[in-house]
Protein backbone atom coordinates (compact mmCIF):
# COMPACT_ATOMS: atom_id res chain seq x y z
CA UNK A 1 0.00 0.00 0.00
CA UNK A 2 1.48 3.27 -1.07
CA UNK A 3 1.95 5.64 1.83
CA UNK A 4 0.65 9.53 1.20
CA UNK A 5 1.06 12.17 3.77
CA UNK A 6 -0.67 15.82 3.25
CA UNK A 7 2.04 18.73 2.94
CA UNK A 8 -0.05 21.48 2.49
CA UNK A 9 -2.81 22.81 2.63
CA UNK A 10 -4.35 25.93 0.05
CA UNK A 11 -7.41 27.45 1.12
CA UNK A 12 -9.30 30.93 -0.39
CA UNK A 13 -11.98 32.90 1.36
CA UNK A 14 -13.71 35.58 0.55
CA UNK A 15 -15.40 37.69 3.72
CA UNK A 16 -17.82 39.62 0.98
CA UNK A 17 -16.28 42.90 2.28
CA UNK A 18 -13.27 45.83 1.86
CA UNK A 19 -11.14 45.59 5.40
CA UNK A 20 -8.93 48.36 5.94
CA UNK A 21 -5.14 46.85 6.46
CA UNK A 22 -3.78 49.06 8.95
CA UNK A 23 -6.89 48.58 10.85
CA UNK A 24 -6.33 44.55 10.98
CA UNK A 25 -2.69 45.22 12.10
CA UNK A 26 -3.72 47.62 15.01
CA UNK A 27 -6.13 44.84 15.92
CA UNK A 28 -3.52 42.04 15.39
CA UNK A 29 -0.29 42.94 17.04
CA UNK A 30 1.17 39.41 15.65
CA UNK A 31 0.57 40.85 12.02
CA UNK A 32 2.79 42.10 9.63
CA UNK A 33 2.10 44.57 6.73
CA UNK A 34 4.89 45.96 4.46
CA UNK A 35 2.22 47.47 1.57
CA UNK A 36 5.89 48.42 -0.31
CA UNK A 37 6.59 44.62 -0.66
CA UNK A 38 3.78 42.58 -0.47
CA UNK A 39 -0.18 44.52 -0.87
CA UNK A 40 -1.58 41.99 2.29
CA UNK A 41 -1.22 41.39 5.55
CA UNK A 42 0.51 38.60 6.91
CA UNK A 43 -1.18 36.84 10.02
CA UNK A 44 0.62 33.62 11.46
CA UNK A 45 -0.85 31.38 13.57
CA UNK A 46 0.71 29.18 15.67
CA UNK A 47 -2.16 26.39 16.45
CA UNK A 48 -3.13 25.29 13.69
CA UNK A 49 0.74 26.39 12.17
CA UNK A 50 -0.73 28.42 9.32
CA UNK A 51 0.03 31.51 7.16
CA UNK A 52 -3.47 33.53 6.06
CA UNK A 53 -2.56 36.17 3.61
CA UNK A 54 -5.62 39.10 4.32
CA UNK A 55 -6.01 41.73 1.30
CA UNK A 56 -8.22 44.84 1.22
CA UNK A 57 -10.35 43.01 -1.33
CA UNK A 58 -11.68 40.87 1.77
CA UNK A 59 -10.00 38.17 0.37
CA UNK A 60 -8.03 35.85 2.54
CA UNK A 61 -5.56 32.88 1.60
CA UNK A 62 -4.35 30.04 4.11
CA UNK A 63 -1.63 28.31 3.58
CA UNK A 64 0.40 25.87 5.84
CA UNK A 65 -2.55 23.81 7.10
CA UNK A 66 -1.76 19.93 7.04
CA UNK A 67 -5.78 19.16 6.01
CA UNK A 68 -8.81 20.70 4.88
CA UNK A 69 -10.35 20.70 8.66
CA UNK A 70 -7.15 22.91 9.74
CA UNK A 71 -7.66 25.08 7.00
CA UNK A 72 -10.92 26.33 7.57
CA UNK A 73 -10.39 26.39 11.16
CA UNK A 74 -7.53 28.70 10.49
CA UNK A 75 -9.79 30.84 8.75
CA UNK A 76 -12.42 30.66 11.17
CA UNK A 77 -9.84 31.49 14.00
CA UNK A 78 -8.56 34.75 12.01
CA UNK A 79 -12.05 35.66 11.27
CA UNK A 80 -12.76 35.60 14.98
CA UNK A 81 -9.84 37.27 16.35
CA UNK A 82 -10.65 40.19 13.45
CA UNK A 83 -14.31 40.50 14.83
CA UNK A 84 -12.80 40.22 18.67
CA UNK A 85 -11.04 43.63 17.62
CA UNK A 86 -14.07 45.76 16.74
CA UNK A 87 -14.01 45.00 12.82
CA UNK A 88 -17.55 44.49 11.81
CA UNK A 89 -17.47 41.05 9.63
CA UNK A 90 -21.29 39.68 8.43
CA UNK A 91 -22.06 36.66 7.94
CA UNK A 92 -19.40 33.79 7.92
CA UNK A 93 -16.53 33.71 5.28
CA UNK A 94 -17.00 31.30 2.06
CA UNK A 95 -13.65 29.08 1.60
CA UNK A 96 -12.82 27.38 -0.73
CA UNK A 97 -9.87 24.85 -1.24
CA UNK A 98 -7.64 25.32 -3.72
CA UNK A 99 -5.06 23.01 -3.93
CA UNK A 100 -3.97 20.16 -1.37
CA UNK A 101 -0.25 18.61 -1.79
CA UNK A 102 1.24 15.78 -0.64
CA UNK A 103 4.24 13.44 -0.74
CA UNK A 104 4.36 9.74 -0.45
CA UNK A 105 6.36 6.73 -1.78
CA UNK A 106 5.05 3.54 -3.60
CA UNK A 107 7.74 1.43 -1.81
CA UNK A 108 9.37 0.80 -5.41
CA UNK A 109 11.61 1.66 -8.12
CA UNK A 110 10.53 3.32 -11.09
CA UNK A 111 11.87 3.09 -14.22
CA UNK A 112 11.03 6.67 -15.23
CA UNK A 113 12.04 6.41 -19.03
CA UNK A 114 10.25 3.79 -19.86
CA UNK A 115 7.33 5.26 -18.08
CA UNK A 116 7.21 8.56 -19.78
CA UNK A 117 7.18 6.34 -22.87
CA UNK A 118 4.07 4.34 -21.87
CA UNK A 119 1.85 6.40 -20.03
CA UNK A 120 0.21 9.41 -22.14
CA UNK A 121 0.18 12.97 -20.57
CA UNK A 122 4.25 12.75 -19.20
CA UNK A 123 6.88 14.91 -19.56
CA UNK A 124 10.29 13.65 -18.29
CA UNK A 125 13.85 15.46 -19.75
CA UNK A 126 16.46 14.07 -16.96
CA UNK A 127 18.99 16.97 -17.92
CA UNK A 128 16.42 19.40 -16.39
CA UNK A 129 14.64 17.88 -13.83
CA UNK A 130 15.15 14.50 -12.05
CA UNK A 131 11.75 13.15 -12.07
CA UNK A 132 8.65 12.99 -14.36
CA UNK A 133 6.10 15.06 -14.30
CA UNK A 134 2.68 13.35 -15.20
CA UNK A 135 -0.92 14.98 -16.03
CA UNK A 136 -3.64 12.56 -15.04
CA UNK A 137 -6.57 13.73 -15.93
CA UNK A 138 -9.06 11.82 -13.44
CA UNK A 139 -8.57 12.79 -10.52
CA UNK A 140 -7.50 15.95 -12.14
CA UNK A 141 -4.06 16.37 -10.66
CA UNK A 142 0.10 16.52 -10.91
CA UNK A 143 2.41 13.34 -10.39
CA UNK A 144 6.18 14.34 -9.78
CA UNK A 145 7.42 10.83 -10.04
CA UNK A 146 11.19 9.61 -9.20
CA UNK A 147 13.03 6.66 -9.56
CA UNK A 148 13.43 6.25 -6.03
CA UNK A 149 9.30 5.57 -5.59
CA UNK A 150 9.03 9.16 -4.25
CA UNK A 151 5.93 11.04 -5.53
CA UNK A 152 4.56 14.74 -4.82
CA UNK A 153 0.76 15.14 -5.83
CA UNK A 154 -0.21 18.65 -6.39
CA UNK A 155 -3.30 20.16 -7.80
CA UNK A 156 -6.45 18.23 -5.76
CA UNK A 157 -9.14 20.18 -4.52
CA UNK A 158 -9.55 17.37 -1.45
CA UNK A 159 -7.77 14.85 0.46
CA UNK A 160 -9.98 12.14 -0.87
CA UNK A 161 -8.87 12.64 -4.36
CA UNK A 162 -4.84 12.24 -3.16
CA UNK A 163 -5.50 9.35 -2.11
CA UNK A 164 -7.85 7.94 -4.86
CA UNK A 165 -5.28 9.18 -7.23
CA UNK A 166 -1.90 7.31 -5.43
CA UNK A 167 -4.45 4.47 -5.70
CA UNK A 168 -4.94 5.31 -9.32
CA UNK A 169 -1.11 5.88 -10.01
CA UNK A 170 -0.44 2.73 -8.61
CA UNK A 171 -2.78 0.77 -10.70
CA UNK A 172 -1.80 1.84 -14.06
CA UNK A 173 1.85 1.03 -13.18
CA UNK A 174 1.31 -2.11 -12.09
CA UNK A 175 -1.09 -2.93 -14.78
CA UNK A 176 1.55 -2.06 -17.66
CA UNK A 177 4.83 -4.39 -18.30
CA UNK A 178 6.64 -5.26 -15.19
CA UNK A 179 9.52 -3.81 -16.13
CA UNK A 180 7.58 -0.25 -15.27
CA UNK A 181 7.78 -0.81 -11.22
CA UNK A 182 9.42 -3.19 -9.44
CA UNK A 183 8.62 -3.70 -5.23
CA UNK A 184 11.13 -3.15 -2.49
Amino acid sequence: MPESKIENVVASAVLERRLNLESIVAALPSAEYHPERFPGVVFKLRKPRVAVLIFSSGKMVCTGAKSEVLALKAIGKTVRKIKNHGIVIVGKPTVTIQNVVASGNLHGEIDLEKVACRLKSTIYEPEQFPGLIYRMSDPKVVFLLFASGSIVCVGAKREAQVYQAVERLKMELKKRPSDLYTLS
